[in-house]
């Protein structure tokens, strides 16, 4: 015990000489005070994802059709919820599109940190996609764009909540949740197969999680060029964090969807849709799904 206080000490002492005081509306919320639980959980999914694969490589894959669809149904109403809450709360705290200060909206900016602390609880929720993919043996899954996008969000978010809890940051998961919506809700339909047919509306999802980046991008970089006082180095770190989302997907767009082409060309829009896309038989990144061969 002696080891993990000091260790508790320590590490939020280092965080704290890095980027300075913490936001005061978000003290005594859980897993904020001390980033030793936010650490030891990322650890702890690293360490699924090493030693996972080895526990399941004599065992019988899990069909996991019923966890799949409460999964997916109650993650998308969280991110209906968190949607919802957040148009509502910035509307109400008069909000500004193009940059937002962190104490303009007074009770708005606390409504909305409320939510963005969901938002960070979520990104451990997530941790299950790849949990998932695991016991379903779908380790084809498991790239680094996925572990590195599902590990290092839970992390910045914690970031974000201690010391930008509100203004600015509203705009990214607004649209990250309503792209969860369509993204989680897809995949609890496809739980059932008589909706498989009318799942047609996959690759529109590939669409919008671009469009999402580059909207995010645009967002953050015009609280640079017209400053509102939000802090003009997490709005670089947001910008540069997010390019390397883009080029990742992009690259990983292309690995999959352009030497796809030619082999799938004539083949029916619905071919692709079946049981065995549930949370593992495509690859996502915060809301973009691209089909992969079974493993």
């Amino acid at each position: 015990m002696d080891y993990y206080d000091t260790l508790d000490r320590r590490l939020n002492s280092a965080v704290d000489s890095l980027f300075g005081e913490r936001d005061p509306r978000v003290r005594g919320w859980l897993l904020l005070d001390s980033y030793l639980p936010t650490v030891l959980l990322t650890l702890l999914y690293l360490l699924i994802i090493m030693l996972g694969p080895l526990y399941m490589r004599s065992r019988p894959a899990y069909s996991l059709k019923g966890v799949l669809a409460v999964y997916n149904f109650s993650v998308t109403m969280l991110s209906l919820y968190m949607l919802v809450e957040l148009i509502l709360a910035s509307w109400a705290g008069g909000y500004r599109l193009q940059c937002q200060s962190l104490t303009d909206a007074g009770e708005a900016d606390v409504r909305v940190a409320k939510v963005l602390w969901w938002y960070y609880f979520s990104k451990l929720i997530e941790f299950l996609d790849t949990i998932f993919f695991i016991l379903r043996k779908k380790n084809g899954q498991i790239t680094f764009l996925h572990v590195y996008h599902h590990a290092s969000m839970f992390n910045i978010w914690w970031c974000v909540l201690n010391w930008i809890p509100c203004g600015q940051s509203f705009f990214g998961p607004t649209l990250n949740s309503f792209i969860h919506v369509l993204m989680y809700s897809y995949y609890g339909l496809s739980t059932f197969p008589s909706m498989h047919k009318y799942l047609w509306w996959k690759r529109y999802l590939t669409q919008a999680q671009l469009v999402q980046f580059f909207l995010t991008i645009t967002h953050t970089l015009s609280a640079v060029v017209v400053p509102c006082g939000f802090p003009i180095g997490c709005l670089l770190f947001q910008t540069s964090y997010m390019f390397t989302l883009v080029i990742l997907f992009i690259n990983f767009y292309i690995q999959t969807y352009r030497k796809r082409a030619p082999r799938d060309a004539g083949r029916r829009p619905d071919a692709d849709v079946s049981s065995s896309h549930l949370n593992g038989h495509f690859t996502h990144v915060n809301g973009t799904i691209t089909k992969q061969k079974a493993q």
